[in-house]
């Protein structure tokens, strides 16, 4: 009996493995790993640099301390947050703007199946009014 379930586990398994491209999936997560310290390479060591030669630090951690009894409220920790995850946007940008023009394509997401179905029940609609004029 329990060598039946098991079997019936192992199964289950391998058709769960076998459903969908989970292989691609896997894929694209390690690359999407790499890529991530790639961006993050690039935001440390070039962008943030630049961002210190007017302001002498690359991040504001201990600026804009506001002290309020025994609160400290970092405003500058913060700032540095922002400027880091809009120099990560801008690198992106850069890299798929770059990606675009060496293909020749834009990447664009594939539709939602929501947008799927409303398509096609926008096209049937449109085919039945086109029926209708017709007559």
């Amino acid at each position: 009996m329990k060598s039946l379930r098991l079997t019936n586990l192992f199964k289950e398994f391998r058709d769960f493995i076998n459903k969908g491209n989970l292989l691609a999936i896997a894929v694209g997560f390690v690359i999407g790993g790499a890529f991530s310290g790639l961006v993050k390479s690039m935001v440390e060591e070039v962008v943030m640099p630049i961002v210190a030669i007017p302001f002498g630090t690359p991040n504001f951690d201990d600026a804009l301390v506001l002290h309020v009894n025994d609160a400290e409220i970092r405003f500058g920790a913060f700032l540095t947050v922002a400027v880091t995850f809009i120099s990560i946007s801008f690198v992106l940008f850069l890299i798929l703007k770059a990606y675009n023009k060496a293909t020749g394509t834009e990447a664009v997401a594939p539709p939602t199946p929501d947008v799927v179905l409303l398509t096609s029940i926008r096209d049937e609609l449109k085919t039945i009014r086109e029926q209708g004029t017709a007559q």
